[in-house]
This record gives C-alpha cells, sequence and structure tokens, in this order.
C-alpha cells in the first residue's frame, strides 16, 4: 500500500493543500465544516487499495491552503475552479468528486458548471438542490421563529469567531458530538432537547452542544489533529462559505433548476437533520440527478458519515466507482 503523500499546488487564490494516496483514475474528495482533508483519513486508503488515486483537499480557507480575506472569495464558481485547478495541476484532465457536507455542494457544483472536467459525483450528508429559489439569507433567516438558526448566526463577520476561537477544541468537540449519532441530544419520553442548530436570544450556538463527550468516531489525537489546524487558522476562512451564499445566488441565477447528468450517488445517514430536513431534495432526485445509480441512507447514522460508518462509505464508494470507471 502507497503511504499518504502531502502537496501543495497552484490554485486561483495561491496554494491548494491536498493529501493523496495510490494510482489510478482521480477521485477527489472534498471535505465539510468544521473539518479539513483529514475526514477522509479512512477512505484513502480504502481508494488506494481498489486502483484509484484518491485526492483529499483542504478547501480553500482551511488548513493547509490559502486562505484569502474577502469574503467573495468564497463564492461557488471560485471555489470550483480550485477543485478543477487541482486536477490540471496533477496532470489529469478528469476527475471523479465526491463531497461531503459543504464539500457535497461543492462537489455538486463542480459537477454543473464543469463536466467537461469531473465526469462522476458522489454526494454525502447533503443532497443537490438546484440553484435558484428565492434569496438564501431570507429563507435561513425565517427558521427558528424567536430563536435563530446557525446559517444566520454565523453571518455577521467576527460573531461567530468569538464564540469559536477562545475555545477552538471544546467547541469544536461539543459540535462534532451535537451531530453524531451516539452523542447527539436525543428527545425522550418528558422532554424533546433544545435543537443544536438553533440559537436562543442572546444565547451562543455551544449552549445546547453535548458536554464532556466524544462519539465514539473521534478519539483525543484526531480532536488534536482538528482543533489544531483551526487554532492556526482561525475559522473566518471556514465561516466566510456561509457568508458568501447570496453571492452564490447571484452568480448561479442563469442555472436556476438545472440538473446534473453525469453519473452520481448519494450517501445519508438517517439521523441526520441534512438528510431528514431535506427529504423534499431526496425525492427529486429523478429529476435533479437523472444519471443518479443508488441513494443509501444508512440506519442510526447522524451527520459525519465517513467517520461514523467508513466501512460502509468505503464499500459504498468502491462499489459505485467500480461502476462509474467500468461505464467510461
Amino acid at each position: 500500500m502507497p503511504h499518504r503523500t502531502h502537496r501543495l499546488v497552484p490554485g486561483p487564490a495561491g496554494r491548494i493543500h491536498l493529501v493523496e494516496q495510490g494510482s489510478g483514475p482521480l477521485v477527489l474528495l472534498l471535505h465539510g465544516f468544521p473539518e479539513s482533508w483529514y475526514s477522509w483519513r479512512h477512505q484513502l486508503p480504502v481508494l488506494a487499495a481498489a486502483g484509484y488515486r484518491a485526492v483529499a483537499v483542504d478547501v480553500r480557507g482551511y488548513g493547509r491552503s490559502s486562505k484569502p480575506e474577502a469574503v467573495a472569495a468564497y463564492r461557488m464558481t471560485q471555489l470550483v475552479e480550485d477543485n478543477a485547478a487541482v486536477v490540471e495541476a496533477l496532470g489529469e484532465r478528469s476527475a471523479v468528486v465526491v463531497g461531503h457536507d459543504w464539500g457535497a455542494t461543492i462537489a455538486a457544483h463542480s459537477a454543473l458548471l464543469r463536466p467537461d472536467v469531473f465526469h462522476a459525483v458522489a454526494l454525502l450528508s447533503v443532497p443537490y438542490t438546484p440553484p435558484g429559489g428565492p434569496r438564501p439569507s431570507e429563507v435561513f433567516a425565517r427558521l427558528g421563529g424567536e430563536e435563530e438558526f446557525y446559517v444566520s448566526y454565523f453571518q455577521e463577520p467576527g460573531r461567530a469567531e468569538r464564540e469559536i476561537e477562545p475555545d477552538v477544541r471544546g467547541w469544536l468537540a461539543g459540535f462534532y458530538a451535537a451531530l453524531s449519532a451516539d452523542t447527539m441530544p436525543m428527545a425522550d419520553a418528558h422532554l424533546m432537547p433544545a435543537d443544536p442548530h438553533f440559537v436562543a436570544p442572546g444565547g451562543r450556538l455551544r449552549d445546547r452542544f453535548p458536554a464532556d463527550r466524544l462519539p465514539g468516531w473521534l478519539t483525543e489525537d484526531d480532536l488534536d489533529v482538528y482543533a489544531g489546524e483551526f487554532e492556526r487558522t482561525g475559522l473566518t476562512g471556514a465561516l466566510n462559505r456561509y457568508r458568501a451564499m447570496d453571492r452564490d445566488w447571484k452568480d448561479l441565477a442563469a442555472h436556476a433548476g438545472a440538473a446534473i447528468r453525469q453519473p452520481s450517488l448519494f450517501l445519508g445517514g438517517t439521523l441526520d437533520a441534512s438528510t431528514t430536513w431535506l427529504s423534499d431534495a431526496i425525492d427529486a432526485f429523478p429529476t435533479t440527478l437523472p444519471g443518479l445509480r443508488g441513494t443509501h441512507l444508512l440506519d442510526g447514522c447522524g451527520h459525519w458519515i465517513q467517520q461514523e460508518r467508513p466501512e460502509a462509505v468505503g464499500r459504498h464508494l468502491t462499489d459505485w466507482l467500480g461502476s462509474v470507471v467500468a461505464g467510461r
């Protein structure tokens, strides 16, 4: 088994850090918030062993990749071009793109905007919803009644940073636990728990995170890796992705309602709010993902699917990739 190799390659905003393992057809792996290339640590060797060149990147604003200051630098169109630049820098002409959380949305739009480069797409946790509809900030502002949805909470520059950055490690531990199947707040017979996706008036997001316990998939050493990166870089680059959504809405207006026609795959967890809240998007896949070759909802799995269920995710990805590559 070849070792993992760290590399820096040129991108539109400076450098892009990536970790690669294996040789063969290129598979680009995109992480979500608040993670890094490290969230794919289980899949890199599995894909390499199956005969693929697996490459996990630090998305712009994260880890060792460049972190522009302007919110506008985190628009979806810019992130898509980062991915195309990685493919070119690696000496390839095309790739399969796989994403989790925000990475799933970036992967989907990479396939939508650059079908010449990305010939297949797999989405984890967050289903594809075509561009269009109401302005995102207005939609999220209406959620939660008197409480504030976390996406709205993230909009004001500096606000979430003031909550997170004094205790990055503790905040990350709570956030990961809040969305993991074995540690998320659960309803009991008498009292529904406060939803950790919402902030009470005058409160903080972390007020509703589980305390003093880690999910089973996350070791202290794993948490040290994530915390060490964000303690070094801060959270602004990661949070700017949320702050660029209204810019995306304008940039992508010409693609309103557009389907992704390349071969595709969706994996989600039955306990993940991203799949339950967006169940209508999953139901619409026959229209929005006409090349879909499989939807798999993993029973009892939370949001961090490739870390909570690495064996199942590796199996589904390699099975799907075999059909995708064989069909080219």
